[in-house]
């Protein structure tokens, strides 16, 4: 096989990671609203149905990753073509953990079962769902596009949900504190919101993971620069 053919074939392997994990991504993506439907419903049926659809996800995540480990041990790319490797693993495991919370979010609502949900929190659920997904497909959007302002705007478009979740916490203490709430409830359904602020952080994660495959640059760049820039100063003379 020539050099053209082989460079070939590995750009086809790269799209086909790209491709693969945009169809993990969409499992998530599509999951996040499901999960919050089934929750407001308190159907059981469907939310069994959730749990045990993980197994597929976590089988095609193992094989994407594994798939892009023998990429590095046979192709030992470079530069961009490296990025993209090491991005696409580390997404794995964003999407993956991602996927574990709306299956955490589908046993809350089991455990849940029975307890009337006032319509002030149903409401923040369903805009902390809402936020949720669109900052994942967001996320992902970015993977595709290799948009690199996308990604970095995530962490500020982030701040949406994470003051629904700050709202949700304040009200599940204002309705325990009223008695509407039992103390199992509220412990459950801070955790539910606790899931939905960390899908988030994690649709944070894969954009600062684009950012490094489009331009290198990753946040702990900025710290260990300064860590240098410390190193090097000179001592100072005061004291």
């Amino acid at each position: 096989m020539t050099v053209d053919n082989v460079r070939k074939s590995f750009q086809q392997t790269l799209d086909e990671i790209r491709l693969d994990m945009v169809q993990i991504a969409a499992l998530v993506t599509e999951g996040i609203p499901r999960a919050t439907e089934v929750l407001l419903a308190g159907d059981l049926t469907e939310a069994q149905k959730i749990i045990e659809g993980d197994d597929p996800l976590d089988a095609l995540a193992v094989e994407l990753e594994e798939r892009c480990y023998q990429q590095l041990a046979l192709q030992q790319p470079m530069a961009g073509d490296l990025r993209h490797i090491v991005t696409a693993i580390r997404m794995v495991s964003e999407i993956e953990r991602s996927g574990d919370l709306v299956v955490n979010i589908a046993k809350g609502s089991r455990r849940i079962f029975g307890t009337e949900l006032p319509a002030r929190l149903r409401g923040l659920i369903d805009q902390m769902g809402e936020e949720a997904t669109r900052l994942f497909r967001l996320a992902i959007d970015a993977y595709m596009d290799e948009d690199a302002a996308m990604a970095a705007a995530l962490d500020d478009l982030d701040d949406r949900l994470d003051a629904i979740h700050r709202d949700y916490v304040q009200e599940i203490f204002l309705v325990h504190n009223a008695g509407e709430l039992q103390v199992q409830g509220a412990v459950q359904l801070a955790l539910i919101g606790r899931y939905y602020e960390r899908i988030g952080d994690h649709a944070v994660n894969i954009g600062e993971r684009v950012r490094y495959m489009v331009t290198g640059w990753l946040p702990e760049h900025t710290g260990a620069a300064r860590a240098a820039a410390a190193a090097t100063k000179p001592p100072s003379d005061e004291g």
